[in-house]
């Protein structure tokens, strides 16, 4: 994909829906008695190969119309699948998808492509395993592929070391087969569309923050049956980052970007363009299915750069990528610290990200857990190796718009992993 910069991005889009949010929907409607209809389901590769998952262990799943419909067979209901259950280059499927696993009464095996299978599992592996989980890496490195064989669980207290969306809800889904309570504690609140899901399901899990530490825990008991639901997808705010972003940096425009999730614990993006001094407006709030949702109005502003650490990185740790943009176009030097979890996604986020703003003229120097990035000098168009990272692809489109000549996307096709269209979606606001 070639881009060039551009003037006066305008008009009304709505994203993909949230992608977190569609991993669950098949997977706990998968393990639910009875029909789970979806609306506004996140058609991307991550996704597909959650319900590919499950259909091999016999869930029946139909996508129509804009519906995706899972017919459930119960916490017990699935049956062995005949292959490997391939997972693509889908980590939320692989980890989350392990936690049910671990409480089947059959064998399996969980692999993916070669990205994936150098992702580390072994946050996954340690709590399984002292839940009684029999589950290994095959290769013995502490990664996929695994292999998960028949066990009793037991409910344990896991004090995480890292605030993991991923790493709490496979506990937590292991939770469910297990004898006794399971507790998951967090040195910060991670991402909870588990929780708030799983109680829509029926589960009895409740959450507490400790008083006067960021420490959260989340816990479950087990429980006899799911029941199906009817969900409709919030647009994710990880899709939508992009757009805010250009809206804000792209001069002379004004995006609305429609439905949008905006749950506390993913929205932290839109404090940081606050704190940049974007111009952001939240309208038409509201609350459907648990998850708070908005429509969120951007305008073009003149950014300036700030500190982003803490508590907040776990909010936005995927929008890492997309904020290293806005702080290389902001004046003044902008500081990322506390992130070292980025170097376990698709790609070394701190390498590739740094690497490639260099290449496009900015001062971006990579730390050991984030980056500090010098603002306000003129990007250039360069080509962009995304190394089949989805998010940095998006990101580099963002900057391309702003840069002076042209800029390459390499395997710029890798965004169909999380927003098919997504380069058609632009041309809507030309």
């Amino acid at each position: 994909m070639e881009l060039t910069n551009i003037t006066g991005l305008r008009g009304e889009i709505s994203v993909p829906g949230d992608k977190s949010i569609s991993h669950r929907c098949v997977m706990f409607g998968s393990i639910a008695k009875g029909t789970t209809e979806i609306q506004h389901f996140l058609h991307g590769a991550d996704c597909l190969a959650t319900i590919g998952c499950f259909r091999r262990m016999g869930i029946e799943i139909s996508c129509s119309a804009g519906t995706v419909t899972v017919y459930g067979k119960g916490l017990h209901g699935l049956t062995a699948p005949e292959e490997i259950l391939d997972v693509g280059n889908s980590g939320t499927t692989t980890r989350l998808m392990a936690g049910i696993l671990a409480g089947q009464s059959f064998d399996s095996k969980l692999s993916g492509d070669e990205s994936l299978n150098s992702r580390p599992m072994s946050r996954i592996m340690e709590p399984l395993s002292k839940m009684g989980a029999n589950i290994s890496s095959i290769l013995r490195n502490n990664c996929a592929p695994l292999y998960i064989t028949k066990g009793t669980l037991s409910g344990i207290h896991y004090e995480s070391p890292v605030a993991s969306a991923q790493v709490k809800s496979c506990i937590l889904l292991a939770g469910l087969y297990a004898e006794g309570r399971t507790s998951v504690t967090e040195p910060s609140l991670s991402r909870n569309h588990t929780e708030l899901m799983l109680r829509e399901f029926g589960a009895d899990i409740c959450s507490t923050h400790e008083l006067d530490t960021t420490r959260a825990t989340a816990s479950i008991q087990p429980c006899k049956e799911l029941y199906g639901q009817k969900i409709t997808v919030p647009g994710d705010i990880s899709s939508a980052a992009y757009f805010i972003a250009a809206g804000l940096l792209v001069p002379d425009s004004e995006i609305l970007v429609k439905n949008t999730g905006i749950n506390p614990t993913r929205a932290g993006i839109l404090k940081v363009c606050e704190d940049m001094g974007g111009d952001i407006t939240l309208l038409n709030e509201r609350t459907q299915g648990g998850e708070k949702i908005a429509d969120i109005l951007v305008r073009t502003s003149s950014l300036h750069g700030i500190t982003i650490d803490g508590d907040i990185i776990p909010t936005l740790i995927d929008e890492i990528p997309i904020i290293a943009i806005m702080a290389a176009a902001a004046e003044g030097t902008t500081i990322i610290r506390d992130a070292k979890e980025l170097k376990v996604k698709e790609t070394d986020r701190i390498e590739t990200v740094t690497d490639n703003l260099k290449a496009m003229g900015c001062c971006a120097t990579p730390t050991p857990d984030g980056m500090i990035i010098e603002g306000g000098r003129p990007l250039h168009g360069a080509y962009i190796h995304t190394l089949l990272d989805h998010r940095i692809a998006m990101a580099f489109s963002i900057a391309a718009l702003i840069a002076d000549g042209n800029t390459k996307i390499l395997d710029s096709h890798c965004v169909d992993v999380s927003y098919p269209g997504f380069y058609e979606a632009f041309e809507s606001l030309l």
